[in-house]
């Protein structure tokens, strides 16, 4: 199977070391040695050199710098935004090359689980909903293994998203007071899901779910909620064959 690796078109809203949102500053003098162990162990997994891989993040020298930096006992040697760019060129996580968390080569598969049609509403609804999802794709960027996408069709989500873009979210409930303002797909009593920014509701304990293309749902208990961590845009993904 080939693999394919690039760039995530939007910001990704999970702390380090769970996944891949950028947290800029510098690693501390202490964990240099470590860092730069990770990277080059990275290095030799995907036959680059320092400056190749350097090049291709477009971060020129940055493993040079690192490694006259931990020579030279130098705090400032890498920065986290440098690693989140040698991510992907690495075809790891800025998580592990920061800290060691997670895999070293996590996969870049995640099962589509429903379609965003008319309105935001996802079908099929949760209880019509094969276990397996609908059917893998490969995406171009490192995903944990809880993650789950769905796939927008026609101009359901016009003009903020595409027909054929993949929304991926964390298979992991939210609380969902505290996504309030940020879009999330959330299923709400009775078994239909939504993709839908989240809003308070008039009465505790309901939620608001306001759309761009239709009217809003007002006033409904959630009882599960994923906010957003990343958007493939239609191209830069593939459906893997069966079988």
């Amino acid at each position: 199977m080939k693999e394919a690796y690039g760039i995530i078109t939007c910001t990704v809203k999970v702390n380090l070391p769970d996944a891949f949102r950028p947290v800029y500053g510098y690693s501390t003098a202490m964990e240099l040695d470590d860092v730069l162990c990770r990277i080059e162990s990275r290095l030799k997994a995907v036959g680059l050199s320092a400056h190749a891989a350097s090049l291709a993040a477009k971060k020129p020298d940055a493993i040079r710098n690192l490694k006259r930096a931990v020579k030279n006992h130098d705090r400032r040697g890498i920065t986290t935004e440098t690693l989140t760019a040698l991510a992907p060129v690495l075809k790891t996580t800025a998580a592990w090359l920061l800290e060691g968390a997670g895999h070293p080569s996590p996969g870049n598969l995640v099962r589509v689980v429903g379609r965003i049609a008319a309105g935001g509403e996802i079908l099929p609804e949760s209880g019509q909903a094969a276990p397996d999802g609908l059917y893998g794709i490969e995406i171009p960027f490192p995903i944990p293994e809880d993650a789950i996408a769905f796939e927008v069709e026609g101009d359901s989500m016009w003009p903020r998203y595409d027909s054929g873009d993949v929304i991926i979210c964390w298979q992991q409930a939210a609380i969902a007071d505290e996504i309030i303002g940020s879009e999330a797909a959330v299923r709400i009593v009775g078994g239909k899901r939504y993709l839908r920014r989240v809003q308070r509701g008039a009465v505790n304990g309901t939620f608001d779910l306001e759309a761009h293309n239709a009217a809003p749902i007002r006033g409904v208990p959630i009882e599960w909620a994923a906010e957003i961590k990343g958007v493939v845009r239609y191209g830069q993904w593939r459906r893997r064959s069966q079988g």
